[in-house]
């Protein structure tokens, strides 16, 4: 009995591995479309115009359509929302043009007038959490920045900070024999000892390098005087560049997130220059303000004797401290708000290490004043790069401070959001300066998918025909495929976070479906030969898959490495089409060998039942 039995096992064993192929193959598949889905039901762009206080808008409906189609923009639907209007065109191309037009027509008054997205798929799919691809600039429209990081600028910079540091020091420990001249020359900061202060000298000279250990100093004397200057190491100033830009594209990359573009591409071009793309921005101005800004807030005691001389924003002077309490940098988050008297304000929540030394500060200084600095850069009319330091607010101490507080007398509600979005986002320690701007109308988007689908639909088309005739039945399992790898590669490119659809990534697209058919010819080419030679047709399928591997391996590897190089090394167009060319390498592989298999198993083992 034993002899008997022991046969069927293994061929049961394989039955049941064969079964839970199918169904997790069956798995796969179906979630890949479930997350295609989306795709089908692209959002839509509204104007949404509500009053900028807790108002309702006075501008009535019929009123409000009338003056957009007065002005060619017809109006395909209107809803109320929130005390104002969500307002959908006929043409979508046009709805940016309509929000400037509204916004300048309804300047005078309290209207707040912005393009906003909105979701145009059924309830139980949007509950989900599923989303469509995410288009790049060339396909939904919107901006690009080409940013310049003054590197060479903060680092005189910081040079200033030492040189102020030491100005400080100097002052606090009545260092009289020792001078620090307040102008940096060159690209160095000299501290100059008479020849009786040689201790004050030494002193000094060791807190600084403590305190400033990328920068090496070298002395030397000039008759009774003995000079130290301090310059950035060179090995030092190269790190401290690469510091600057990975600052750069992270603070930026923040401030991307608080306006709420989830498909931007920011990314380093060249040694000082970052490249951002905000696909789908209907209002390149709001972006603008809030990427280009460099507004940097520090804290600072004030000085009866000395210190650095600001204004105010009525132009009085203040004397503050140059050295700051704590920075910008100690800030973990910013709210904007109000005050009892219904004042704009911001609030403030520190780091653990900016509440111990507010803590420290305020503790000794309860009942002093303390200064808020406003730092920014800004272009002049040559186009050279000058920083604006002002006071914004100088309040008493009027108890002692922690992790959270309060600035107040902001301008208005507005400046205090924006504010806040940048201490949340994080300020910028090397200035930047938009060298390019560029907009991009989602009317050529349109045009730019329509084409590439065009594409994509004319050689699926023709490589469909090829399989259906020069295969037949074998045919039919290619296209099935085909199209299985078609709709997985767009379910992934939904499901993957970080993935945008581009112009090239069409084109992608379309080189994945000839590639994919390479590995189908492969197979059944094999599959024709051993059929030749007077093998079984199951058996012919089984022997061609496996021969056909290595081959199918060989070809996909050395495509995806060369994907995974541009995907690296490139940025934009490029990248795009290195994201959508190895994402098809996998998906063709799994739909060329692993759906087409079991397709082709199962129709030959159904047709050979059946002439039994």
């Amino acid at each position: 009995m034993k002899d008997i039995n022991s046969p069927t096992k293994p061929s049961t064993s394989r039955g049941t591995n064969a079964r839970a192929k199918r169904f997790f193959t069956a798995l796969i598949v179906f979630l890949l479309i479930l997350c295609a889905l989306p795709n089908l039901y692209p959002n839509k762009n509204l104007i949404q115009i509500q009053a900028s206080s807790n108002e309702v808008v006075s501008l009535s409906l019929p009123e409000l359509k009338s003056q957009l189609e007065g002005e060619g923009f017809k109006v395909k639907q209107i809803e109320s929302h929130q005390g104002g209007y969500l307002v959908e065109l006929e043409n979508r191309t046009l709805t940016a043009e309509a929000r400037a037009y509204m916004a300048e027509a309804e300047s005078h008054s309290k209207l707040s007038v912005k393009v906003v997205s909105a979701s145009t798929m059924p309830q139980w799919l949007e509950s989900t959490g599923l989303k469509p691809i995410k288009l790049g600039l060339d396909l939904d429209g919107g901006v690009l920045f080409v940013l310049k990081v003054d590197t060479e600028q903060a680092a005189q910079n910081k040079l200033q900070s030492l040189a102020d540091e030491a100005n400080s020091l100097r002052i606090k420990n009545r260092y009289r024999n020792l001078s620090i001249p307040q102008v940096i020359s060159g690209e160095q900061v000299e501290v100059i000892a008479k020849a009786q202060g040689q201790n004050e000298l030494v002193a000094l000279t060791a807190t600084l390098r403590e305190l400033y250990p990328q920068f090496t100093s070298t002395t030397h004397k000039q008759g009774s005087l003995t000079r130290v200057n301090f310059r950035f190491a060179e090995a030092k100033k190269a790190e401290f560049d690469k510091q600057l830009m990975t600052q750069a594209l992270s603070t930026l990359r923040s401030r991307i997130e608080e306006l709420g573009i989830t498909e931007a591409v920011t990314q380093r071009q060249g040694t000082n220059y970052i490249r951002i793309e905000l696909p789908g921005v209907q209002d390149p101005e709001q972006a603008k303000r809030i990427i280009g800004a460099t507004a940097k807030l520090s804290f600072h005691a004030l000085q009866e004797m000395g210190g650095q001389k600001l204004k105010d924003k009525s132009g009085a002077l203040v004397s503050v401290d140059p050295v700051a309490i704590f920075g910008g940098d100690e800030i973990e988050s910013a709210t904007a708000g109000r005050d009892e008297y219904g004042k704009p304000l911001v609030q403030l929540f520190l780091s653990s290490q900016g509440g111990e030394k507010i803590n420290r500060f305020s503790r000794n200084n309860v009942g002093k004043p303390m200064a808020t600095v406003f730092s920014e850069y800004y272009a002049d009319p040559k186009g050279e790069i000058k920083r604006k330091t002002e006071v914004i607010s100088v309040a008493t101490i009027q108890q002692v401070l922690n992790t959270r507080f309060s600035i107040t007398n902001m301008q208005s509600m507005e400046r205090a959001q924006e504010l806040a979005l940048l201490l949340r986002a994080g300020s910028l320690d090397a200035p930047i300066t938009i060298v390019k701007e560029q907009t991009i109308g989602p009317s050529l988007g349109e045009k730019n998918i329509e084409s590439g689908f065009k594409a994509l639909a004319l050689g699926l088309s023709l490589t469909l025909l090829f399989m259906a005739v020069w295969y037949r039945k074998l045919g039919a399992v290619a296209i099935t495929s085909l199209l299985v790898n078609l709709v997985c590669l767009i379910g992934l490119m939904s499901l993957l976070p970080g993935v945008v659809l581009t112009l090239p990534g069409i084109a992608g697209l379309v080189l994945t479906i000839g590639m994919a058919v390479d590995t189908n010819v492969i197979i059944f080419e094999r599959v024709r030969e051993l059929r030749r030679k007077g093998i079984g047709m199951v058996t012919a399928l089984k022997q061609g898959y496996q021969q056909a591997m290595s081959s199918i391996i060989d070809a996909n590897l050395t495509t995806m490495i060369t994907a995974l190089i541009l995907l690296g090394i490139g940025y934009g167009p490029v990248k795009g089409f290195a994201i959508t060319l190895a994402l098809g390498i996998v998906t063709s592989i799994f739909a060329g060998v692993v759906v087409s298999g079991m397709l082709s198993e199962s129709l030959y083992s159904k047709s050979r039942k059946g002439a039994k």
